[in-house]
């Protein structure tokens, strides 16, 4: 196993997951209870497995069926902090965004979530 397997699937299976029963029930096996999830700088934390499934759920519903998450370069740990870096788009097209995702990991799941993004449509 990956040492940053969360992280990976994190991204690979509960963010590019289009069935909000099936993401739920995967943040179980990824996310602390009380996880929280930093969208920005300045904004509040999203917390927990409801109001970031939401989240997925309403950025979903903005982009096409198509676009899926893709790492970049395979995921890193370094303690208990994850990185990986991802694009986001249709497979063999340009990605309309970029970014890392990083990770802190307390007793076995992610406990804090931070996005960096690099490149977004229309910026």
């Amino acid at each position: 196993m990956n040492a940053a397997q969360l992280l990976e699937d994190s991204l690979l299976i509960i963010w590019n997951d289009r069935n909000a029963n099936r993401r739920l029930a995967a943040m179980h096996g990824v996310y602390a209870a009380d996880i929280a999830f930093f969208e920005r700088e300045g904004a509040e934390a999203i917390s927990g497995h409801r109001a970031i499934n939401e989240l997925i759920t309403t950025l979903q519903a903005e982009w096409p069926v198509e676009f899926q998450f893709a790492l970049t370069k395979p995921a890193q740990a370094n303690h208990p902090v994850q990185l990986v870096s991802w694009r986001l788009g249709a497979a063999g097209a340009p990605p309309v965004a970029t970014g890392s995702d990083v990770a802190v990991v307390e007793n076995g799941l992610i406990k804090s979530l931070y996005l960096f993004l690099d490149v977004a449509a229309g910026a």
